[in-house]
């Protein structure tokens, strides 16, 4: 998976850090506080939007009595102490990270979140030096599936699109890698499992986890003949 590559790409949420779990959680207490359950189909729909386009659908279709920038605002204010203190790195996230580093990667972070909420979650866990550009989708014309945050993350390392490694585990995320003309791993995460072929029969890769993926790294470097 590795060979060939200069840079890999991570979407945030479900890929990297695991925390889709709280954006339900989130969701189910925002809509409620105006007298909203939280529809069965909602996720979906906002699949790969930017946070701005996130807010954007649920002031039109809630009908909700607040600017964008006041939907915004609450969010990464229901969020941040979370993202701080209650999501975790995927499992074996940071040996592989090391293990780019080490073999000389390039790494971005494409994500559709807000800034305030990346930083808060990449400072607590410790990982914001592993990564030499992170980009929001608030920072380009159209969130996933449009490829724009992935070529823009790519131009900023000066990596051609090709030799782009992407990690992502919903399928707007994973087009909008293809779409970019990368290679796409889709990462397994319990929110998405009923998708689980989709992303399969779209991504290049399928991991269970980064552990999973180091060890097939390994098992390769093993089997690979000795040169003399």
């Amino acid at each position: 998976m590795l060979e060939g590559k200069k840079a890999a790409i991570f979407d945030l949420d479900g890929t990297l850090v695991d925390s889709m779990w709280m954006w339900k959680a989130i969701d189910i207490e925002f809509l409620g506080r105006y007298g909203y359950g939280c529809p069965d189909d909602l996720q979906r729909a906002i699949e790969g939007m930017s946070f701005s386009e996130t807010a954007a659908y649920f002031k039109e279709r809630f009908s909700l009595p607040m600017e964008l920038n006041e939907i915004k605002d609450i969010w990464i204010r229901m969020s941040i102490d979370k993202y701080r203190h209650e999501v975790p790195l995927k499992t074996g996230a940071k040996a592989f990270l090391n293990e780019l580093k080490g073999r000389g990667f390039k790494l971005g972070i494409a994500t559709s979140n807000g800034r305030d909420m990346v930083d808060a979650v990449l400072g607590s866990l410790r990982v914001e030096p592993y990564f030499d550009v992170v980009t929001t989708a608030c920072e380009v014309a159209s969130g996933k599936p449009s490829p724009d945050i992935y070529l823009k993350v790519s131009d900023t390392l000066q990596v051609a699109p090709q030799q782009c490694l992407v990690f992502e585990d919903i399928p707007a995320g994973i087009l909008a890698g293809k779409r970019a003309g990368m290679t796409v791993c889709a990462v397994e995460d319990e929110f998405s499992l009923d998708l689980k072929e989709e992303k399969q029969s779209m991504a290049d890769y399928y991991i269970k986890d980064y552990d999973e993926l180091l060890m097939r790294e390994k098992m390769n470097r093993h089997d690979r003949p000795s040169v003399r």
